[in-house]
């Protein structure tokens, strides 16, 4: 909204200054600091709203170090998060940005869901919350939505430019260009990067050109429900959750950053999306509300997130990566969220398995999700999410060195 204000400004008044917000970097650090504002002021008033209504975290009794310490805190919290997301992004953003619309979209649905769940939970008494059956389809339902703006929609682009033999390229500069409606993806660590999703169908006939769709979404389907449940599991110690989103949404900001600008896209041979550098002030605003949150839910918690929080910070990291064609950077970049889903799904099928053979359940690990196992070991709170942080940092850089390393 503020940028067409001062566009509007700009164009008719000259109102000095006023230009300053055709920036995409200014808005971007704008959106920093209020989204941080946002969740200092907005999120101590939530905090004694919820303890007024009593609205408090029930705790199975897991034999976890400080387990009952938590018993009666506030949860919900990820209200601060969707807030301090939202505000920032509709005040600075372009509105009409399709990237910026779907990003709103994915995190006003999936917030939704969690709130729901967290509503049942809370209020219903309900320890099971909302049903899983419910979460997945409301997963599968945006993957659909998502996959299908992705695949159809004429003004998702990539821009290719035209070599001196007539031919066009994604990467190759040069004055003439024209943007295209391409699904491809950048694949890590090799020099010509870019994979077509049409092409796998291509040895099929032409039969099969319009189909690919049906393996596109899919996959969109099955990214956004796995790091939205990841990071769902991840959520089970102060800190723990927000502070990984907040690494992997400075990676992403930087990804958008080089995808929507021409030069710095050419200058490190990756492909250009038009329109997408609107995404950093998402990204950033995404950012703040991750590290304005760990004010309250750095050790010991003064708020937990909950569902509200934790399913939509997955869905936005999961649709953030595959606008700026990186979806097949997930499993280096979301790999604390996906090694805490394996650790889930490994104990749970070894102990089916001993049963069935032995007569008796036997566990891989002391606890699942991974980071109770290390609880279970001995390990404090704090000195597990800080070396989960750590982690997650060297998976970042990892991510970020793909840009040059092929």
């Amino acid at each position: 909204m503020l940028f067409y204000l001062f566009r509007y400004l700009h164009e008719h008044f000259h109102l000095p200054g006023a230009g300053v917000f055709q920036y995409t970097t200014f808005r971007a650090g704008l959106a920093v600091v209020i989204s941080l504002l946002i969740a200092q002021t907005f999120g101590h008033r939530l905090i004694r709203l919820l303890q007024r209504k009593q609205v408090g975290e029930s705790i199975r009794d897991l034999g976890l170090q400080g387990q009952n310490e938590k018993k009666g805190t506030p949860t919900m919290g990820g209200l601060i998060i969707l807030l301090a997301i939202l505000v920032p992004v509709l005040l600075l953003a372009r509105l009409r940005n399709i990237y910026i619309i779907l990003m709103l979209v994915s995190t006003v649905w999936l917030g939704l869901i969690g709130f729901l769940d967290d509503y049942i939970k809370v209020f219903r008494k309900n320890k099971e919350g909302l049903s899983g059956r419910f979460k997945v389809l409301g997963q599968v339902g945006l993957g659909i939505t998502v996959g299908w703006v992705l695949f159809y929609s004429n003004e998702i682009t990539v821009r290719e430019y035209l070599l001196p033999n007539g031919q066009f390229s994604t990467i190759e500069a040069t004055k003439v260009f024209k943007d295209v409606h391409l699904m491809i993806t950048t694949v890590p660590f090799m020099k010509n990067n870019e994979l077509n999703y049409g092409d796998l169908f291509a040895s099929a006939g032409t039969f099969f050109n319009g189909l690919y769709g049906f393996l596109y979404i899919p996959i969109v389907i099955f990214l956004i429900t796995a790091i939205s449940n990841g990071a769902n599991l991840t959520d089970g110690l102060d800190g723990l959750a927000a502070g990984t989103s907040a690494i992997i949404g400075i990676t992403l900001a930087i990804f958008a950053f080089v995808s929507g600008n021409a030069l710095l896209a050419d200058y490190l041979d990756v492909m250009f999306i038009p329109d997408s550098g609107e995404l950093v002030i998402f990204c950033t605003a995404f950012v703040g509300a991750c590290i304005g949150f760990l004010w309250y839910n750095s050790y010991p918690a003064q708020v937990f997130m909950g569902d509200t929080g934790s399913l939509a910070l997955g869905g936005i990291i999961t649709v953030l990566a595959l606008i700026v064609r990186k979806e097949l950077l997930i499993p280096i970049l979301c790999g604390v969220f996906i090694i805490e889903n394996l650790s889930v799904i490994v104990q749970v099928s070894y102990f089916k398995y001993t049963r069935r053979k032995y007569g008796e359940g036997r566990r891989l690990l002391r606890m699942s999700p991974l980071h109770h196992h290390y609880q279970k070991l001995g390990y404090h709170e704090s000195k597990i999410v800080s070396r989960f942080w750590i982690v997650g940092i060297m998976l970042a850089v990892i991510t970020l060195v793909t840009l040059k390393l092929r």
